[in-house]
């Protein structure tokens, strides 16, 4: 079962890594944010879809 220690702690490890790039390369960051911005919708749906079934693997192989 999922308890809060978990949950928040997960939360933290993304916060932790979504944080990475900006710090470690802002002016490669700030290029990636403006090039996703020209791309259409329906590539950056297929590209989350894509996160998000990696993510739900990832956690069924790792639980």
């Amino acid at each position: 079962m999922l308890d809060w220690q978990s949950l928040l702690s997960a939360v933290a490890l993304l916060l932790v890594l979504e944080g990475l790039l900006p710090f470690f390369n802002p002016s490669g960051y700030k290029s990636m944010l403006e090039r996703m911005r020209e791309l259409p919708e329906s590539q950056l749906r297929n590209f989350g879809i894509g996160l998000i079934t990696a993510g739900l693997i990832l956690l069924y192989l790792v639980r």
